[in-house]
């Protein structure tokens, strides 16, 4: 019988930096949930990847002193790395650099402004730079970027756009008509009311600022914008072709069962990409599933707020299958989760050492102490032992259930359900009591073979979840029967075998311990954010002269990439030069009639053949120049005082 396809992909991760543990939650929930898949007797094609495009990979690179190329080759190695050592079994693992890719979305982009659905014009507007992302003043959260909450920059250039009003309303009638195609519900109710009924405006899909993209190749100085750029990738690494040519992979893929993403880019997947393959002539994807963040704290993740969390970290710390386990069991399906050490140390100890392990533990223990590791007949049943068994042979239909809507956590507790009622069935039938009636030899079997049994019900269901442990389950239990299929009947384990050696599936943690040990490391490896200068006499202080200037003029230093040329009013009737290297961060123009802070009685030196005398204040954050700038209504040589 041929297996029914089913096409699973994550967002490709962008290539700016090393992704945290948030980010590597998305892969493993898309893994736990294509080895699922797999298991229940699916043709899985599991698609990952990075996205290598964008103004922020150009400067990322530009500050590290190495070309793009580079850059996202450094970074797309220890994406792969990470998603490797979380023994994620993804099938293809994509890169947006790919020539093949380059190639097919210039292709996209030439057919679509072919049939008229692009445009040429010109943006100006606010523009998010970490999000790469277009906004209009209204749409913007206290002056900010509504997504990522960090200040917007004005921008003005040419550009293609994108007809998006021209595919509103069929969106709108498909979501309408397919419920299940964006989840959660809430994310739905979202795009729906903050997008498209206020009505959607047309997408700028083309940047001149920067080089670092796929060349508009009709049109030179123009790159596509990374969104149309990285989300065409789920179609042309599966086989598109834009002349309609497809390879037979595509013909079976496609459409895509569920684009797994983050909840921050839910309106580029459900209102951009949709409305891209409406215009291609495209099936839409089955289901747009947004997943929560995972929080440190109350707050996201963020390498500049220094909560940054790794998952190899966490891996050396506590094991790859513990780490699954957190990230899967612990975030909701439509909120929010929370990680943290410590309650990454309390589920180890409550639910994987205790629960699960010691479960195991101990039930291979009085197999071998009572009957030498022979796994025993159950001769000798009792009504107390039909709710266990009702409950296993529950368990496949039970753990379906939930990961038909994609409610992981759901599933995993399924399974625990059945682990926490086996540690109940010990207490209630006293194996160890049994064994001291030889009269009750075959009622003692009787108890061990249903928790044999039990455990190989749940040690096939968690396979998708924990697989490193259901396989050191299986090792324990000595057992062949590791599918699905044989979960339909309470007797999978072969009477008369032999169970193999008990071993310690998970440790318990001296938790206060743990964390001090932790907490050292990272003090170790983190040294404090900020760091202060030795202290010097007040006397010294005071001979720094602090000049408030008004910014008369401002230019660009020929030859160079970094300074500007100021000529300042510092309140002595003529001007002031000075020279600042800055122009990574500001246009020459926007300076012009800016209040200003120099130190004035610096010596003069030379920079680029030109004489610059003093020094403008400005302060770093986030590898970033920011100009210190006064109210407008402080005269011109006012001192800091």
């Amino acid at each position: 019988m041929e297996k029914k396809p089913y096409y699973i992909s994550t967002a490709i991760a962008y290539t700016s930096a090393k992704p945290h543990i948030g980010n590597t939650y998305e892969i493993v929930l898309a893994d736990a949930i294509a080895r699922y898949k797999r298991m229940t007797g699916y043709e899985v094609y599991f698609q990952t990847g990075t996205d290598e495009h964008g103004q922020k990979i150009q400067e990322r690179a530009e500050a590290a002193g190495i070309s793009p190329q580079q850059h996202v080759d450094n970074v797309a190695g220890e994406v792969r790395r990470i998603w490797d050592l979380m023994n994620t079994t993804y099938d293809k693992f994509v890169r947006t650099t790919d020539p093949m890719h380059e190639k097919k979305v210039q292709r996209i982009f030439k057919k679509l402004y072919d049939q008229g659905d692009i445009y040429k014009g010109s943006y100006k507007g606010k523009y998010c730079k970490p999000c790469e992302s277009f906004w209009t003043d209204s749409q913007l959260k206290d002056g900010c970027c509504p997504d990522c909450g960090r200040p917007v920059v004005d921008a003005e250039e040419e550009a293609y756009f994108f007809k998006m009003s021209k595919y509103a309303d069929r969106l709108m009638k498909h979501i309408e008509e397919h419920p299940e195609f964006i989840q959660p519900e809430s994310r739905k109710n979202e795009m729906v009311n903050n997008f498209l009924k206020p009505g959607l405006q047309d997408l700028c899909v083309s940047r001149t600022s920067f080089s670092w993209g796929i060349p508009v190749d009709f049109d030179p100085g123009h790159v596509v914008y990374v969104w149309l750029d990285a989300l065409t990738n789920y179609i042309t690494f599966c086989g598109y072709d834009p002349d309609g040519n497809h390879d037979e992979h595509y013909k079976k893929f496609w459409p895509a069962d569920v684009h797994l993403i983050g909840k921050d880019i839910i309106r580029f997947h459900t209102i951009y990409w949709p409305i891209f393959l409406m215009a291609l002539g495209e099936e839409l994807p089955k289901q747009v599933f947004g997943h929560p963040w995972l929080l440190v704290g109350d707050g996201k993740m963020s390498k500049s707020l220094g909560n940054v969390i790794y998952a190899d970290d966490l891996v050396r710390l506590f094991g790859v299958d513990a780490v699954r386990y957190y990230v899967l069991h612990e975030m909701p399906f439509g909120n929010d989760g929370v990680i943290s050490y410590e309650l990454i140390c309390e589920r180890i100890n409550s639910e994987l050492a205790n629960v699960l392990g010691n479960l195991v533990n101990r039930t291979i223990a009085m197999t071998k102490k009572y009957f030498g590791g022979v796994i025993p007949a159950p001769e000798a049943a009792e009504p107390v032992d039909e709710e266990l068994k009702s409950l296993a042979l529950a368990l496949p239909a039970a753990v379906e259930k939930r990961m038909s809507g994609l409610h992981v956590a759901d599933a995993i507790d399924e399974i625990f359900t059945l682990l926490r009622r086996s540690n109940k069935y010990i207490d209630e039938t006293m194996p160890w009591a049994l064994a001291k009636d030889e009269a009750k030899k075959a009622r003692l079997g009787t108890v061990l073979y249903n928790l044999l049994e039990s455990i190989r019900f749940a040690a096939v269901e968690l396979a998708p979840y924990l697989p490193e442990t259901a396989d050191k389950i299986f090792a324990q239990l000595n057992v062949e029967n590791k599918g699905v299929e044989s979960l339909n009947s309470f007797n999978g384990m072969p009477v008369g075998g032999s169970v193999g050696e008990a071993s310690i599936l998970f440790e318990r943690i001296d938790i206060p311990k743990k964390l001090t040990e932790i907490e050292e490391e990272n003090a170790a490896k983190n040294p404090p954010a900020v760091t202060f200068l030795p202290d010097i006499a007040f006397d010294d202080f005071c001979k720094v002269d602090m000049t408030v200037c008004k910014v008369l003029a401002c230019e660009n230093v020929k030859k160079s990439e970094k300074l500007l040329k100021f000529q300042l009013d510092d309140g002595s009737g003529k001007p002031r030069q000075i020279l600042s290297g800055i122009a990574k961060y500001y246009k020459a123009e926007e300076l012009v009639g800016k209040t200003v802070v120099a130190v004035t009685n610096l010596p003069p030196r030379k920079m680029m053949g030109q004489e610059s005398c003093g020094m403008l204040l400005s302060a770093e954050k986030d590898e970033k120049l920011n100009l210190l700038m006064l109210d407008d209504g402080i005269p011109a040589g006012a001192k800091l005082c």
